[in-house]
């Protein structure tokens, strides 16, 4: 190319500079026009789904308002919103583009039930009550925890300890179980149905625990010690002074 070639395109490329300069400002105010503006991307349906929670109930707590840009919604917000709901445990919140938003609940089950009057509170193994029953059904445990009532169990150490336990029990050792005394978060008693008592400690080495009693339930024995499965024990009853 001639020195006056090279002269003439260069005179040139400060508006071809300019030329894409404005396209890219018009594409990113178009995109932005799109997300925020127009009304292609809005929500126009909220879907739930994942538990038996009344859809109803949801999506009053989610508070999304049809219209509202896609890209406006916190999806943490709305989660945190619907967890404050009894009944449901976690939620999980995402845009389904171009118009939707789906809200995934998981619903919180029943585990323990916790003497309550002339009945029973139902109450999930995080310590939330559920309901009331007036008697306790049996695939549930129930549940002996330091003093104050169901509803002020929530954070209490020693039911979620508690709690913890009976979510890590096998199938085969769970069914057993009648009922958990639960003193402290290291603390914690299993009753099998029959009597027998079982002191398990806290809520650690779980698998190593249900191995030994495994084995030791082959004694048929009265009290078993497997707090500390390395030095697991047994007994005819319980030790005098054991919290179990």
């Amino acid at each position: 190319m001639s020195e006056q070639g090279r002269t003439r395109r260069g005179r040139h490329d400060p508006w071809r500079a300019a030329f894409f300069g404005l396209a890219a400002a018009a594409l990113v105010a178009g995109v932005a026009w799109a997300l925020l503006g127009s009304s292609f991307l809005v929500v126009r349906t909220v879907r739930t789904t994942g538990s038996a929670v009344p859809s109803a109930t949801v999506l009053r707590a989610a508070g999304i308002k049809l219209g509202t840009p896609l890209i406006r919604v916190d999806t943490a917000e709305v989660a945190h919103q619907v967890e404050g709901i009894r009944q449901v445990q976690s939620a999980r919140v995402t845009l389904s583009w171009p118009d939707a938003i789906v809200i995934w609940t998981r619903s919180r089950t029943a585990v323990f039930a916790v003497p309550a009057g002339h009945g029973y509170d139902l109450m999930d193994s995080y310590g939330v009550v559920l309901r009331w029953a007036p008697s306790a059904p049996r695939r549930l445990v129930v549940l002996q925890a330091p003093g104050g009532s169901a509803g002020s169990l929530r954070h209490d150490p020693a039911v979620l300890a508690a709690g913890t336990v009976v979510r890590k029990l096998p199938s085969w050792l769970r069914s057993r179980v009648a009922t958990v005394r639960a003193a402290g978060p290291a603390d914690v008693i299993l009753v099998l149905r029959g009597g027998a008592s079982v002191k398990w400690g806290g809520p650690g080495q779980a698998a190593a625990k249900a191995g030994e009693m495994a084995v030791l339930l082959r004694a048929k024995a009265g009290y078993y010690d497997v707090s500390d499965p390395s030095t697991a024990v047994t007994g005819s009853s319980v030790p005098a002074g054991s919290a179990g």
